[in-house]
C-alpha cells in the first residue's frame, strides 16, 4: 500500500522515519530475530510473553497485555504488520508528535489485549495464546482513516481506495470473521485495537486535551501555510519577488 501523489512530501516514503515509529520496527524485528535464530532455546521462553487468558485472569501476569505486540508467528505475520506500522504511523506520528503517537499506539494495543482475554475468558477459551501487534495496527488505521478520510492509499497494492473505506472493508472483515468459525486469528484484538482506538480519539477524557478537531485543524493550517510558501517560492522563479504581501 502507498499514497498517490497527493501525499505528504515528508511521507515514510520518502526517507522519513519518525522516531517511535522507527524503534517499534527495530524492537519487533529484534525480537523476531532473536525467537527465530534462539530456535527452541529462546521460542519456549518467549511464549511466556505471549497473551495468555489464564496467565492474565488466575497468576496477574499483566505485562502480557504489552509484551504480546511484540512476538509474531512467522514472516509474514511480522512483515504485514511492520508495513503497515510504517504507512500509517509515519504519517500519524509527523503531525502528532513521538509521544503522542506511542500513547495511542500502546493504548490500542493493550485495549486490544483486553479484549482478547476478556472474550476468550467468557467462552472458556483459557488456554489460548495471542501474539502480534494487529490490534495496535488496526487502532492506527482506524486514526487514519478518521483523519484523513480522503487519503487516497492502493489496497492491497493494487486497488486506489480512500482511507475511510478501507477501514470500513477491514472493520467489516474483522467483525464477520470473529463471528465465524476460529481461524486462528484473534478478530476480537483487531477490533479491539479500533475501538480503543475510537474512544480514544472521540471521548474526551478529564484532564485529556487531545482532540480530533485540533488535529484537523493543525493539519489545515500545515496545508495553507504550505501552499503560500509553494507560491512565494512560484513568483521568485518568476522574477515577481516574494514579498510579505502573501497573505
Amino acid at each position: 500500500m502507498r499514497y498517490t501523489r497527493y501525499s505528504y512530501s515528508r511521507s515514510s516514503f520518502y526517507g522519513y522515519f519518525p522516531t517511535g515509529v522507527k524503534w517499534l520496527l527495530i524492537s519487533n524485528v529484534a525480537v523476531f530475530l532473536l525467537v527465530y535464530l534462539g530456535g527452541s532455546r529462546f521460542g519456549s521462553d518467549f511464549l511466556l510473553l505471549a497473551l495468555a487468558p489464564r496467565a492474565v485472569v488466575y497468576h496477574f501476569a499483566f505485562w502480557q497485555l504489552f509484551t504480546y505486540l511484540f512476538i509474531h508467528g512467522g514472516i509474514g505475520h511480522l512483515l504485514f504488520n511492520m508495513l503497515s506500522l510504517w504507512m500509517f504511523g509515519s504519517m500519524l506520528e509527523q503531525d502528532w508528535g513521538t509521544r503522542r503517537f506511542l500513547k495511542y499506539y500502546f493504548v490500542c494495543g493493550v485495549g486490544a489485549g483486553l479484549c482478547d482475554v476478556a472474550v476468550n475468558a467468557a467462552i472458556g477459551n483459557w488456554g489460548t495464546r495471542t501474539i502480534g501487534a494487529s490490534g495496535a495496527i488496526y487502532g492506527l488505521l482506524l486514526a487514519f482513516g478518521v483523519l484523513y478520510p480522503n487519503q487516497t492509499v492502493l489496497m492491497n497494492f493494487l486497488f486506489p481506495i480512500k482511507a475511510k473505506y478501507l477501514v470500513m472493508i477491514y472493520g467489516a472483515i474483522a467483525l464477520l470473521s470473529a463471528l465465524g468459525e476460529n481461524s486462528g486469528v484473534s478478530n476480537i484484538a483487531h477490533l479491539g485495537g479500533m475501538l480503543f482506538g475510537y474512544l480514544y480519539l472521540k471521548v474526551r477524557w478529564p484532564g485529556v486535551s487531545f482532540s480530533v478537531a485540533q488535529i484537523e485543524g493543525a493539519y489545515r493550517q500545515w496545508k495553507v501555510k504550505r501552499a503560500k510558501r509553494k507560491f512565494q517560492v512560484y513568483l521568485r522563479k518568476h522574477g515577481r519577488g516574494g514579498g510579505p504581501w502573501v497573505n
